[in-house]
C-alpha cells in the first residue's frame, strides 16, 4: 500500500554553498521532510548520489506523492528513473516540483515543452496573488504571501496552460509569472510552485509551508484503478433486439 511521501532533492548546493549549508544544515530535503514529519505525514528523502537516486521501484511503489527539487544536475538524473516516475504518476501517484525544478527531465517530459523562463537573482521582493482563493491549495493563505528575498522568475514560462491557476506572482522588478499550477496526467495530479531558491530561507516560511502541506493531501492518489485500454468487447450486444 502506498502511503509514503518522499521528498528528493539533488543535494548539491548544500555540499558546495557554504550560505545553503547554514540556511538548510540539513539539506533542502531534510527541511521538506521535518515540515511534513510536524504535520502528520509519514516520510522519506531521496538524492541524486543515492544508488537509483534513491527512487527504487520499491521506494516508488510505496509512495503516494513526491516532491521534487532540483537545480545544478538536472542531465545526472538517469533517463530510466524518470519514465519510472513518469509511469508511477500516470498510475496514480502525485508528484509536487518545487522552484527550479521547471527544469527537471520529469517536469518537462509530463508538460512537453521546453519550460523555460526569465530569471534574475538580485533579493527581488515576491509577493505571491491567491487567485484561486477556493481551491484545498490555498487553505490557510490569506490574499498573499510575502517574500522579502527571492530570486525572480517571469514570463514568458513555457509551460502547457495550467488546468487550474492558484498563484500569480509579482516582483519588484515589474515581472509577474504563474507560480502555482496544478496538472493531470493520466490518473496522478501535478502541482508546480514557484518560490525556493537554495540561497533564500523560503522553506522556512510559514506559509510556504503551508502550501507544501496543503498540495500533498491535494495530489494524493484517488483510490480508483487506472483505465483499461486496448481493444475492447462491447458491453452491449449491438445485434440484440
Amino acid at each position: 500500500m502506498a502511503n509514503l511521501i518522499t521528498i528528493w532533492n539533488e543535494n548539491r548546493h548544500e555540499k558546495i554553498n557554504s550560505t545553503v549549508a547554514e540556511i538548510y544544515p540539513t539539506g533542502i530535503h531534510g527541511c521538506i521532510e521535518s515540515i511534513l514529519k510536524n504535520a502528520g505525514f509519514e516520510t522519506k528523502t531521496a538524492t541524486l548520489d543515492e544508488p537509483e537516486h534513491g527512487l527504487t521501484d520499491e521506494v516508488l511503489n510505496k509512495t503516494e506523492v513526491l516532491i521534487w527539487w532540483g537545480h545544478i544536475a538536472h542531465g545526472e538524473v538517469k533517463d530510466e528513473i524518470v519514465q519510472k516516475v513518469q509511469q508511477r504518476v500516470l498510475d496514480g501517484m502525485g508528484l509536487i516540483v518545487l522552484h527550479s525544478g521547471h527544469f527537471s527531465k520529469i517536469f518537462k517530459l509530463l508538460m512537453g515543452t521546453s519550460c523555460d523562463l526569465k530569471w534574475r537573482e538580485a533579493d527581488d521582493k515576491e509577493r505571491l496573488w491567491v487567485v484561486a482563493p477556493g481551491h484545498p491549495i490555498a487553505e490557510g493563505i490569506g490574499e498573499y504571501i510575502e517574500i522579502e528575498k527571492e530570486e525572480m522568475y517571469g514570463e514568458h514560462f513555457d509551460i502547457p496552460a495550467p488546468d487550474e491557476l492558484i498563484f500569480t506572482s509579482w516582483f519588484t522588478g515589474g515581472e509577474v509569472f504563474r507560480s502555482g499550477c496544478t496538472y493531470t496526467r493520466g490518473n496522478g495530479k501535478i502541482f508546480y510552485f514557484r518560490p525556493g531558491h537554495e540561497t533564500y530561507p523560503t522553506y522556512h516560511h510559514k506559509d510556504v509551508q503551508q502550501v507544501i502541506i496543503n498540495a500533498v493531501k491535494w495530489a494524493k492518489p484517488v483510490a480508483r484503478n487506472r483505465p483499461v485500454y486496448g481493444n475492447s468487447q462491447p458491453l452491449e450486444n449491438p445485434t440484440a433486439n
